[in-house]
């Protein structure tokens, strides 16, 4: 073979295999391969059900205020500050001890003398107490015009593993004079008008510490009381109440409420029970916007006399507000107790033979919500039915007491109340009844007034100082003349503010006024002068912090 035919031959040989290696280059089968689809996943937590809050104002106050005779609650005034940050090198700063106890004493016109004091030093890891010390004394220009009232107040909570224990003791002397009889025509000795009302009250209560994944609540409570008048009339009590919930899931709560009191009422010359028992199943719902709870109270009263009475309310918050619309029946019972009747009206007849138990019932609709940040409001109206519903009748004798006149009546009510709050810095707020009896079996629910209206008023102008201030109004109210005739009894309006400004971190000073207006009104109602009020009344003094 020559060298030209060799060249041939190898190039032939190098084109069939390059053509060789490019055929197996474009081949797509692959033999013994595993083929991995990744997907890219993203963890999410599923949100947990939010709770609906339902911003609302505290239960109206239905009961008649004593205007002339109640101080305004004395409010405790510390102030906090936060110590200035520094360098780790400086070290660290001790904080301030915190006070645990504080007197308050002072004194002004009406030979008012006033005391409150208070502790709660007693305490360690698992336990608190509380202990509380008050006086107020006063006398006005009539004969036999003054009161006092004096109370200790102790209180214990003791903590365990599952449970809170608490236990408290109360004791209080409450001395009136009936002086709204005709002072010309009359002259009683001032012990033959004089009226003490004494209380010893304990309670043992205990509470389970729930929380997410307890599926039972409990909070039962024993009381038992003692309240005693003067003229040999006493009333004992003692009873239980014990309230269970069952969370059957997120939205669903099974209830069960029992409650059971006996008191034994006993005056010189008779005796007499007035007992009461119920038992009140029912469910809670709370889904979403929508909540609401219905319970079934199976009641037996005195004289064993049966009861139903429904508590049945249903909430719901319109989409993207803060408005919630409610309505409901409710219905109870009370048991007109000698201390219920002379805690609202100290100058009723204490040797009252007839005691009639109460049954409200109340259909209602109302309107609560939140506008912004600072203001919260709730309307509601409602119509009632008042079956045994006790009023006071005043003595047209010697005009000294007055006398439980019960009435079936009906009632158109409508209720209002507000309040705005800047942070800290002021609050005001003001809430309103507004009454219409009609069908009732007597000439007027007498000494109940259609119209009642609060209001306060809330301002911190510095760190140190604090002022606050009220406004009562009644009006609507109908009592009985010399003769037996009806009377419109003259409106009450009741002004007072207070101020406190703390002079030293241990020591401030406080300001109290009362009736603004020296206004000798008449909450109970007596010919000529009758039970007028104080009229202004100022007193002051200092408070000191230990």
């Amino acid at each position: 073979m020559s060298v030209k035919h060799f060249f041939i031959l190898l190039s032939l040989l190098t084109a069939a295999l390059g053509a060789r290696a490019q055929s197996a280059g474009n081949d797509t089968v692959l033999k013994g391969s595993t083929i991995e689809v990744i997907q890219s996943y993203k963890p999410e937590v599923k949100q947990a059900p939010k709770p609906e809050w339902i911003p609302q104002l505290p239960p109206a106050d239905t009961t008649h205020p004593a205007l002339n005779l109640e101080v305004p609650q004395q409010t405790l005034y510390y102030t906090y500050s936060s110590q200035p940050l520094r360098p780790l090198a400086l070290g660290k700063d001790a904080p301030l001890p915190l006070f645990q106890s504080y007197v308050k004493a002072g004194g002004g016109n009406l030979g008012t003398i006033f005391l409150d004091a208070g502790t709660d030093a007693l305490s360690g890891k698992d336990y608190e107490t509380d202990f509380h010390l008050h006086h107020i004394s006063q006398k006005g220009s009539i004969q036999n015009e003054k009161t006092a009232l004096s109370g200790i107040e102790a209180d214990g909570l003791y903590h365990t593993d599952n449970n809170d224990w608490h236990a408290g003791i109360q004791a209080e002397r409450n001395q009136y004079y009936y002086y709204g009889y005709d002072h010309i025509k009359y002259d009683f000795p001032a012990d033959s008008v004089k009226q003490v009302y004494t209380t010893v009250r304990a309670t043992v209560d205990m509470k389970n510490k729930a929380d997410s994944s307890d599926k039972l609540l409990y909070h039962p409570a024993i009381t038992a009381s003692l309240y005693d008048a003067k003229l040999n009339t006493s009333e004992t009590s003692i009873g239980l109440n014990a309230p269970f919930t069952y969370r059957m899931d997120t939205s669903i709560d099974m209830l069960c409420n029992f409650t059971g009191v006996i008191t034994d009422y006993k005056t010189k010359v008779w005796s007499t029970y007035n007992n009461f028992a119920q038992l009140a199943p029912g469910i809670a719902l709370h889904h979403g916007p929508m909540s609401g709870h219905a319970l079934l109270g199976l009641a037996l009263g005195s004289d064993g006399r049966g009861y139903i009475l429904p508590d049945v309310l249903a909430a719901f918050t319109l989409p993207d507000t803060r408005y919630i619309v409610s309505a409901g029946w409710q219905a109870s019972l009370r048991r007109n107790t000698f201390e219920e009747l002379s805690t609202e009206n100290p100058y009723v007849l204490n040797n009252y033979n007839v005691i009639e138990q109460t049954r409200k019932d109340e259909v209602f609709l109302g309107l609560s919500g939140a506008v912004l940040d600072h203001f919260i409001f709730s309307v509601r109206g409602s119509w009632w039915h008042f079956n045994n519903l006790p009023t006071y009748l005043n003595d047209t004798g010697d005009q000294k007491q007055f006398y439980i006149v019960y009435d079936n009546v009906k009632a158109l009510s409508f209720h209002a109340a507000a309040r705005y709050t800047d942070a800290n810095i002021w609050s005001v707020g003001a809430t309103g009844d507004f009454y219409r009896y009609y069908n009732g079996t007597q000439l007027y629910v007498w000494q109940e007034p259609s119209v009642k209206i609060k209001g306060d008023f809330t301002i911190n102008p510095s760190a140190k100082f604090m002022v606050t201030a009220y406004i009562a109004l009644l009006s609507g109210l109908h009592a009985r003349d010399i003769s037996g005739n009806a009377v419109n009894m003259k409106p009450i309006a009741d002004i007072g503010c207070n101020g406190e400004y703390q002079i030293i971190r241990r020591l401030s000073a406080f300001l109290q006024v009362n009736n603004l207006l020296n206004d000798k009104y008449q909450r109970w109602y007596g010919p000529g002068n009758g039970y007028q009020s104080y009229g202004l009344n100022i007193y002051g003094g200092l408070r000191l912090k230990f």
